[in-house]
């Protein structure tokens, strides 16, 4: 029986490679996003190469480690490695050991020498795997498609031998390309527009608006636990929450009520870019998916946009409501948006939103109200959920 006390995690990077002389930052974030993913675990130790993480686990639980690099951004693919000499018989009985572990009928054996000074060549290494495999057991080779492949990298001190091969989270290392504000509403699209945030390298803060006494404490839960899922992704979450309800109130009462959301839109993003400000976030990210709802057409994206000059991404902008619902069921965070807690946005909706504001009469409108007040309150009475920390009730 194998000793997996001695199991190696082998990480590969992914579109890390591409990045010529910004290599080296990739790869130290991505460490340092590693390194803080398995900070319940300090016996892992951690070494580097060039193009290459290697994990000694020292008796950490594979089955664990394994689970938790498959949210880590930046990784193109890891194996569960098993340290070996160099040695021939000690490979073929290891390799053996580990096909007896899994239920295969089939397989194929696969030899790089990453040291070529090597003496044997790789195509005498599986051939010499194979025949002890297949002398001890009823396996069966499979050239072309087996059920599975063992993989043995020849070091330079070591060999490797890997059974198994997962699919890493793909993307950039969280942080690599700065930070950004995400809006964060109760709803479906925003978290997966983080998610898909998160994975190009953006560290993200998030705001949140809330409109007491209108919406209740379980909608504010509801958004805390979504962000305690996207947490497996990014290690560290803020919630900045804004008391938006008299602000939305003076908007009701001095426009139309058809302008009313557009309105409230250009207010978030006024406040969004001042705290983006204080938090040095470079960009705006919001769940916007272009015709999904009034605020969202390509009319209201502009009007609403023009408020600001920092730049807005929206991850969803192109995606059918489908795609991100999948997504979202990807991430867990599906069942939670649907729960009935309403959010500003939703609390208020008019009976018949424009879909196609006229900025002339959006200035109309708020030139009839002090914009500098709401926004100057706003930033000077918000809290500030660490989502690390906080308890929040159980709401399911």
């Amino acid at each position: 029986m194998l000793d997996h006390s001695k199991d190696v995690v082998i990480i590969r990077y992914g579109e890390l490679s591409t990045k010529g002389k910004n290599r080296r930052d990739f790869v130290k974030q991505l460490e340092r996003n590693i390194k803080q993913r398995l900070i319940e675990h300090p016996e892992i130790v951690m070494k580097a190469t060039y193009n290459r993480i290697y994990l000694e686990l020292n008796g950490a639980d594979t089955n664990e480690i394994v689970e938790k690099l498959s949210t880590v951004f930046g990784i193109a693919s890891y194996s569960v490695a098993h340290l070996c000499e160099r040695d021939l018989d000690k490979l073929s009985e290891l390799s053996l050991q580990l096909l007896l572990e899994q239920d295969y009928k089939t397989f194929k054996i696969e030899t790089k020498r990453r040291d070529k000074r090597f003496g044997e060549s790789s195509d005498h290494i599986n051939r010499t795997l194979a025949g002890h495999i297949l002398k001890n057991s009823d396996y069966q080779v499979d050239v072309k498609t087996p059920d599975v492949r063992v993989k043995v990298e020849i070091d330079n001190d070591y060999a490797y031998v890997m059974a198994k091969t997962y699919e890493g989270a793909l993307g950039y290392p969280v942080g690599v390309q700065g930070k950004a504000l995400m809006l964060l509403s109760g709803g479906i699209d925003s978290p997966v527009a983080a998610y898909l945030a998160m994975k190009r390298g953006l560290r993200l803060e998030f705001i949140h608006f809330a409109s007491m006494p209108y919406t209740s404490q379980n909608a504010l839960d509801k958004v805390v636990e979504i962000a305690r899922k996207l947490k497996a992704y990014q290690s560290h979450i803020r919630i900045h929450v804004i008391n938006f309800t008299e602000c939305q109130m003076d908007i009701y009462a001095k426009a139309d009520e058809s302008y009313a959301i557009t309105l409230m839109r250009r207010f978030m993003m006024r406040m969004a870019d001042q705290l983006a400000e204080k938090t040095k976030s470079t960009a705006i990210v919001t769940g916007d998916s272009l015709g999904q709802v009034a605020s969202q057409t390509i009319e209201s994206m502009d009007v609403i946009g023009r408020t600001v000059e920092r730049v807005i991404l929206r991850p969803v902008v192109t995606y059918d409501k489908v795609e991100i619902v999948d997504l979202a069921k990807k991430l867990n965070t599906y069942e939670i948006s649907i729960l009935p807690f309403e959010d500003c946005c939703t609390i208020f909706t008019p009976a018949s939103p424009v879909t196609r504001p006229k900025l002339e009469k959006v200035l109309k409108y708020e030139s009839r109200m002090d914009v500098e007040h709401w926004v100057n309150k706003a930033m000077s009475d918000y809290q500030v959920i660490d989502v690390e920390t906080i308890q929040t009730e159980d709401i399911f």
